[in-house]
């Protein structure tokens, strides 16, 4: 489990071909500088392969066992100290403890490797040589590990963006072919027709209403969020047409603390659970349909009686779940949907500002 933790910061496979580069730059910079220094030369080319292969073997384990302690030690400081909030007091903590760490592998290395095969230089030369390039080492890949951390936190983050503008892209458009709905233009067109014949002064609401509907639409529609105040009035020119349609039985009402009306909410979040409640139960003389808005702790709460109709098909659910991505692009809580016995609800957390 806690490789696990550690491996989720970098990967295994990439870890180990990392730490094998790293190992054997290493390895090649040592016994360059070895043979040319004369501090130990070497005479033929099998020698320098053995001594090469042997050298990035250790060198690898040891920066195995660098690593782990290093990854452990950023995840701790990435909960304790992040980089934003206390830069300088992390570096310092990183610096002598990469150092330290450094110093405590090369001893170990350097001992195991004395007993295996003893070191024909003076053993304490080796012992201060190799911890000095473990602890050099070792803060280099701290460098490394950090960058590289950062590199691939970067990435996901761009990536994960252009993963939610493409989804909040298609999220608009749906909303806005829902907006556009054929069947509720017709429908609308239908009443209006029937108006101008019967009320041409409730007609001229009527268009100052629809109009008003489709402006919002246009307007709103690639802004994140909306005033509370904005989209009820948006509410209440759509529930107006509705309420033509329907007749009285289909009654509205709007209970709102006037402090929350700067709050804010994704655009056409009303809209979805207005349409959803007309579309989805009977609205009739015998089954009028009740929908109330009103708040509850700092919450926008739609609730409307239950009466299904009978020959409707089963949802697609596609309303509730863009809404449900919406909310959760804005903030951390998203709109909540509940069935009772007799009453559908809906909660809608609103936003400050």
């Amino acid at each position: 489990m806690a490789f696990q933790k550690l491996h989720s910061i970098i990967p295994f496979r990439k870890l180990f071909f990392l730490l094998l580069s790293v190992a054997l730059s290493l390895q090649i910079i040592i016994i360059s500088y070895n043979h040319f220094s004369g501090f130990y030369t070497i005479e033929t080319a099998a020698e320098a392969i053995i001594r090469l292969s042997w050298g990035t073997f250790l060198s690898l384990i040891a920066a195995f066992m660098l690593a782990y302690p290093d990854l452990y030690l950023i995840r701790k400081l990435n909960i304790k100290y992040p980089w934003k909030k206390n830069g300088v007091l992390r570096s310092s903590i990183q610096l002598i403890f990469s150092i330290l760490i450094g110093v405590i592998i090369a001893v170990f290395i350097t001992t195991v490797a004395h007993l295996i095969n003893p070191y024909e230089e003076d053993l304490l030369t080796t012992y201060v040589f190799n911890s000095i390039v473990l602890a050099v080492c070792n803060v280099a890949i701290l460098i490394i590990f950090e960058a590289w951390i950062f590199f691939i936190a970067e990435s996901e983050a761009e990536k994960r963006n252009e993963e939610l503008m493409k989804e909040l892209t298609q999220i608009r458009f749906e909303v806005l072919k829902n907006q556009m709905n054929p069947h509720f233009m017709f429908n609308s067109l239908n009443v209006l027709t029937g108006l101008i014949e019967t009320d041409p002064e409730k007609s001229q609401r009527f268009i100052e209403e629809f109009s008003s509907i489709y402006r919002y639409v246009l307007d709103t529609i690639e802004q994140h969020v909306v005033s509370l105040e904005k989209e009820l009035e948006f509410a209440r020119s759509y529930m107006y047409l509705q309420q033509i349609r329907h007749g009285e039985y289909l009654n509205f009402s709007v209970n709102i603390r006037s402090e929350l009306l700067s709050y804010y909410l994704p655009p056409l979040s009303l809209q979805v659970v207005l349409e959803n409640a007309i579309k989805h139960n009977q609205v009739s003389g015998e089954k009028p349909l009740h929908i109330e808005i009103f708040d509850e702790e700092n919450n926008l709460v739609i609730t409307n009686s239950l009466q299904p109709k009978m020959t409707f098909g089963k949802s697609t659910g596609i309303g509730q779940q863009n809404l449900i991505k919406r909310y959760s692009m804005i903030c951390s809580r998203v709109p909540e949907f509940h069935v009772g016995t007799d009453q559908y609800r809906v909660v809608l957390p609103l936003i400050e500002e």
